[in-house]
């Protein structure tokens, strides 16, 4: 499943601010409820409520060809994720890749994600 981005800066800065947090070593996870999710539901083709995913990479990682590998490797871990286990739905997640997360391997990256994803209490019980 294509993940819907977000796109506003303000509602970065309100998961930064307002939003809980969970911490590794290579990533911060930001979570926040999304009081859209149920509009946005309404324009979705299967009218279902989905999480809004913001990546976001600092340029002291490096160049545009180290952060974009971030952010792949983010994406496809929290795309392997939501496969093995389902995540709530009608919420922010902003995932911020900190500077040790330019050597680890994506297995390590989706270790660390699903460790704070947990914390979160993001996953549904089944």
């Amino acid at each position: 499943m294509k993940f819907k981005a977000i796109c506003e800066n303000h509602l970065y800065s309100k998961a930064y601010s307002k939003g809980k947090r969970a911490v590794t070593s290579a990533l911060a996870v930001y979570i926040l409820p999304d009081y859209a999710a149920m509009r946005l539901a309404k324009s979705h083709p299967e009218k279902k409520v989905v999480n809004r995913i913001g990546l976001t990479t600092s340029k002291a990682l490096g160049t545009a060809v180290t952060r974009s590998r971030c952010r792949r490797i983010m994406r496809e871990a929290l795309r392997l994720i939501e496969k093995e286990r389902p995540l709530k739905v009608g919420f922010l997640i902003v995932i911020a890749a900190r500077r040790a997360a330019v050597n680890m391997k994506s297995t390590e990256i989706k270790a660390q994600l699903c460790d704070a994803l947990t914390r979160l209490g993001m996953f549904r019980s089944v």
